[in-house]
């Protein structure tokens, strides 16, 4: 039996931006599941754990509700990597992403390679 492909779980309030990191993720075979802002990321989180939740969150800072730094604090980074994917570039916002545990933080906009290298670095198994 072949093995499942990683989930990963895409938080942003934008969805034509969803829509072009789904494409790019399914592309490469990985399995999507999306979520509008941080609220509903958490509710997902909480309700799909295990090994079939998502190991990997490409998660954007501004969005209403919770933002993205503060739902970063709140996500098991034991089971999840956290990719930041923002529009933010500044020193601050960076620094309090990966304050908060995010494991990379890209801008945006970004390119579909980039944004392939680093979920598939996320992913990698530890060695």
């Amino acid at each position: 039996m072949d093995e499942m492909p990683p989930a990963i779980l895409i938080v942003d309030d934008e969805p034509d931006v969803r829509k072009v990191i789904r494409s790019v993720l399914e592309a490469d075979g990985y399995e999507v599941v999306e979520a509008a802002d941080g609220p509903a990321a958490l509710q997902l989180m909480r309700s799909v754990g295990g090994p079939r939740g998502p190991q990997l969150v490409v998660l954007d800072v501004m969005m209403p509700g919770i933002d993205g730094v503060e739902v970063c604090r709140q996500i098991p980074h034991d089971r999840m990597k956290v990719l930041m994917l923002t529009a933010r570039d500044d020193a601050a916002t960076r620094e309090a992403a990966m304050a908060a545990g995010a494991d990379r933080y890209m801008t945006k906009p970004f390119s579909a390679v980039d944004l392939l290298d680093a979920a598939r670095d996320l992913l990698a198994p530890a060695s």
